[in-house]
């Protein structure tokens, strides 16, 4: 199996990226739910669905609960969940306050793992290693081509950048900027 992707042009005129060509991933229509992850982990594990599927049930409750106390949620192998949101701007420090905090979201920063991918002598004879910052769950992701029509980018504006979390300025460039969505952009406190 593999991540489908599709072919779109940037057409905001505005943009530096104007007439480039960019993947943009496209996704099934169908959501996995939770009974999909507990039949596939059952599968791996030598734990019954129904009880794979409880606990499942009741992480949410619970990232809810150590969300309200102000704690971080790591998951092994998967990555960080924390609050984020945004406020509004006072030009008094005691006008400030929980009252101008306006959007509230869930900020999630995948586990990374550094993998070593070459090694030169440098200038003094020591070795050098070159490597890379994986992200954990999706290091090893296959991306495929497509032309099936029922898959569609999961949200697409007029000027041919895609949506999905923030506005991704001239499209989607693997190292643009985003100027909203997941990341600690200005006007965040998190």
């Amino acid at each position: 199996m593999s991540q489908k992707f599709t072919k779109l042009q940037n057409k905001n005129d505005e943009s530096t990226a104007y007439g480039k060509w960019f993947a943009t991933a496209v996704y099934d229509q169908h959501f996995i739910e939770t009974e999909d992850l507990a039949n596939y982990i059952q599968q791996q594990a030598t734990v019954k669905k129904s009880d794979i599927k409880a606990v499942l049930d009741e992480l949410g409750g619970a990232m809810k609960h150590y969300f309200e106390l102000g704690q971080k949620v790591r998951l092994d192998g998967i990555g960080i969940f924390k609050v984020g949101f945004s406020s509004i701007g006072t030009t008094e420090k005691d006008d400030c306050g929980a009252q101008n905090i306006t959007t509230r979201r869930v900020l999630f920063q995948p586990e990374t793992e550094r993998i070593v991918v070459g090694q030169h002598t440098n200038s003094q004879g020591k070795i050098v290693q070159k490597y890379v910052v994986a992200k954990t769950l999706v290091k090893d992701v296959i991306f495929e081509e497509t032309y099936d029509t029922s898959l569609l980018p999961e949200s697409s504006n007029s000027n041919g950048g895609t949506t999905g979390g923030g506005t991704n300025t001239g499209g989607n460039t693997g190292g643009g900027t985003n100027t909203g969505g997941d990341g600690d952009d200005t006007g965040e406190n998190d």
